[in-house]
């Protein structure tokens, strides 16, 4: 696959500053001026001011300018004007407003690997004596940037978009609501779902395993209990770990491990998935806000909040 995974996020927000420190308490590393670094990934989030929040900006790595070429080929097919410079193009999805942005980039490689996390089970001892967990006292530093997740009111022309386009692959569906689209092994790197206007739902990260995801939720919850969302829990599609955190914005935070892998293509086939069956295998029910943000309506009239 030419395209192997998400680049960089650009969140527009009102309220710059607080979002700012949301993110440095959710183990990113900020470098300044409002880009954030995960621990193998690079850059891979920027804030910047908007009246309403929105997804400014959404970067996706390919290899080379080959790559590059033929997108561009693939998006003047659709009638998408693009702006090239021979190591990136970009295109303005028609019906969200999102500038996606394809870049040469190269590979994130965590090295040394992470080694597998000792879990116990029934007739099976992997560890002896305390779990190690136990010692991790450094807080949680995501790994990469995994997936973004955007609302659209066009859901067959952005997901046409995205495949037809830029040439991701369907992962999965659910019914004619949502789907999950894959640019990299990863079952999912975009989510697009049908929604009554074009919003940001969630960008997603990547920690080791699921101690770290409830790690991380634990310390962001611990003095701000008004940041969870949804979790602990474990989807259906992906099969992933999950827990949702909202930002000072109204954007959704997800730390994730444990994601389904798609190594080859022709070894995966898409299933239709109906109701909330793709939402969550176990964990608690998604409350109403996970399924239509607090700030919905708000959005869908131009009424600006900077809290969600």
């Amino acid at each position: 696959m030419a395209l192997h995974g998400l680049g960089k996020v650009t969140l527009g927000v009102p309220n710059v500053d607080e979002t700012i420190s949301y993110y440095v308490e959710f183990g990113l590393e900020h470098r300044g001026g409002g880009v954030f670094a995960t621990r193998n990934g690079g850059e891979q989030l920027e804030i910047v001011h908007a009246p309403a929040r929105r997804l400014v900006e959404l970067t996706v790595a390919a290899d080379d300018p080959d790559d590059i070429a033929s997108i561009s080929a693939r998006l003047a097919g659709l009638g998408v004007a693009t702006r090239q410079d021979g190591t990136s193009v970009s295109a303005v999805e028609p019906v969200t407003g999102t500038r996606v942005r394809v870049q040469v980039r190269s590979r994130i490689v965590i090295e040394p690997a992470v080694a597998a996390t000792p879990y116990n089970g029934p007739g099976r001892i992997d560890r002896w004596g305390r779990a190690p967990f136990l010692t991790r006292t450094e807080p949680v530093r995501p790994r990469k940037l995994g997936h973004a997740v955007l609302g659209s009111t066009d859901l067959e022309t952005t997901t046409k978009f995205f495949t037809d386009g830029l040439g991701f692959k369907v992962s999965d569906y659910m019914g004619d609501k949502a789907a999950f689209l894959r640019c990299s092994v990863e079952h999912h790197n975009v989510l697009v779902m049908a929604a009554p206007v074009s919003f940001m739902h969630h960008t997603s990260w990547q920690v080791d395993d699921i101690d770290e995801v409830g790690r991380g939720a634990h310390t962001m919850l611990e003095n701000n209990p008004e940041r969870h969302i949804w979790g602990l829990g474990r989807h259906y599609a992906g099969a992933n770990f999950f827990w949702y955190l909202k930002d000072p914005a109204g954007n959704f935070s997800e730390y994730y491990s444990d994601m389904d892998t798609v190594p080859k293509d022709e070894l995966w086939s898409p299933e239709v998935l109906h109701g909330l069956q793709g939402l969550y295998a176990w964990g608690p029910p998604p409350p109403p806000s996970f399924l239509e943000p607090d700030d919905l309506a708000a959005l869908m009239t131009g009424a600006h909040s900077g809290t969600g």
